[in-house]
């Protein structure tokens, strides 16, 4: 079974900084486009940022492109978030999630593989 794992949330105050990792069971999510979404209480999941498989290319939801940082250790099957100036509306629960392409996409769609959430809580 392919596992993906998420570690790194925790509780923080506003202007803080966490780093998300996202660790795969297998190379394989190496040759694919990675991404992270979150879902905050009472609201659908939504894209946050995503990373191509060689890493070089990022997208980021505008709310969070100044902000936070995707990256990726091919080589190591990981994959990072590091989140900076940390704000309220940004507690949620945070996903990793494996694409079946290689370029990057936003739509949830794509991404096929999913880990079990890492909560994150900002406070005020």
């Amino acid at each position: 079974q392919v596992q993906l794992v998420e570690s790194g949330g925790g509780s923080v105050q506003a202007g803080g900084s966490l780093r998300l990792s996202c660790t795969a069971s297998t190379a394989r999510f190496s040759n694919f486009a990675m991404g992270w979404f979150r879902q905050a209480p009472g609201k659908e999941r939504e894209f946050v940022a995503a990373i191509s498989w060689s890493g070089l290319s990022q997208n980021y939801s505008d709310s969070v492109k100044d902000r936070f940082t995707v990256s990726r250790d091919r080589n190591k099957n990981l994959m990072y978030l590091q989140m900076t100036d940390l704000k309220p509306e940004d507690t949620a629960v945070y996903y990793c999630a494996a694409s079946r392409d290689s370029v990057i996409s936003t739509r949830e769609s794509r991404f096929v593989s999913w880990g079990q959430g890492t909560q994150v809580t900002v406070s005020s």
